[in-house]
């Protein structure tokens, strides 16, 4: 998730949740995956206020040591393209980085995304207008043909 420490772990509490709170959900599938998402938010926002209280301490990653090798070339282009998404969406403000995700990502509606985020409709078109037009001058300062 967006901005975890931990984001395995922060998904895992999401699903918690869902799982959780299953039975009492009545809905359509789109109504369905708007409050998932509904619950991740919720729970990325209640990880960033616990990090600002309680700020953690890095430690080696050795997960790295474990992994067994894979194909050398194809690893770095998918890092490479993961490092690229990155540091497009870093130049992105928070607002603008989550309504692109949801919209993107999560392929939900302005609606569900603006009750996600408590935005209005028109705040979150805005929000994703103005990310997509800062990709966009970012892309065509770095001559990438759009």
């Amino acid at each position: 998730m967006q901005g975890a420490a931990e984001p395995d772990d922060l998904t895992s509490e999401a699903f918690l949740g869902v799982f959780g709170r299953l039975a009492s959900f009545e809905g359509s599938e789109q109504q369905f995956r708007s409050w998932v998402f509904t619950i991740a938010h919720r729970r990325l926002i209640d990880e960033r206020r616990r990090a600002v209280r309680r700020p953690s301490i890095m430690t080696a990653d050795t997960d790295l040591l474990d992994r067994p090798g894979g194909d050398v070339e194809q690893d770095a282009f998918a890092e490479l393209g993961t490092a690229r998404v990155y540091e497009l969406c870093a130049g992105l403000s928070d607002d603008q980085r989550e309504v692109l995700v949801l919209r993107v990502v999560g392929d939900l509606t302005v609606e569900q995304v603006a009750a996600i985020v408590d935005k209005s409709v028109g705040a979150v078109k805005a929000l994703q207008r103005r990310a997509l037009h800062a990709l966009r001058r970012k892309l065509e300062r770095d001559g990438v043909p759009l």
